[in-house]
């Protein structure tokens, strides 16, 4: 008979009533505090958000389209930028003309935890879209670059790659560029808007 046998047993007993009486001993773990512990990480403002704090305020607007390197003249607007639910969001309502029309606009951006980047959403009077974006800054923090897609009514076509590109020139001076990226790698810039705070 293996005399080792016996020891071995004893001690793996020992070990097996040790770790009962600790976790016996130990207070119950509250399933939802441990769920909410976790979901904080994902849930709770951070620097990503207050870097959004540059776009809050009001703006005088001026707005040009692109056809290749050929712009159209600056067409007048305004807008104003201020947070929705204390920090998580920012809502911006502007104004202004566009090919002589008069068109309003309304837009959300904010930075999604869980998705780790910044997510937009921006519908007009213009049209019935509803367009999405989701980006990050860049690494110098000068420019905040989002991709999406858009619906061409006018060509047919679905699904077009966009590219929208907020250019921070100075702490009063934004520029958005919104790029058509099937037109291929070169004058691809279709709108651009200029934002400088109004005084």
């Amino acid at each position: 008979m293996n005399v080792l046998a016996p020891s071995a047993f004893l001690v793996a007993g020992f070990m097996l009533a040790s770790s009962l009486s600790s976790s016996l001993a130990a207070p119950a773990q509250d399933p939802m505090k441990e769920m909410m512990d976790k979901a904080k990480a994902w849930t709770q403002l951070g620097e990503h958000h207050k870097k959004l704090d540059r776009f809050v305020g009001k703006w005088d607007i001026e707005m040009r389209m692109f056809m290749g390197d050929q712009a159209t003249p600056a067409e007048k607007g305004t807008a104003e930028v201020r947070w929705l639910m204390d920090g998580r969001w920012l809502e911006s309502d502007w104004s202004g003309q566009m090919m002589g029309t008069p068109v309003r606009g309304h837009s959300i951006i904010g930075y999604d935890n869980f998705k780790m980047s910044y997510v937009f959403t921006g519908l007009t009077n213009f049209d019935t879209a509803m367009n999405h974006a989701e980006g990050d800054m860049t690494p110098d923090g000068k420019s905040l670059i989002l991709y999406g897609t858009l619906d061409e009514y006018l060509t047919g076509e679905h699904d077009k790659m966009v590219k929208y590109a907020y250019r921070f020139i100075s702490p009063d001076e934004i520029r958005l560029e919104i790029h058509d990226l099937p037109i291929g790698e070169v004058n691809t810039k279709v709108v651009e808007i200029a934002y400088k705070r109004a005084k």
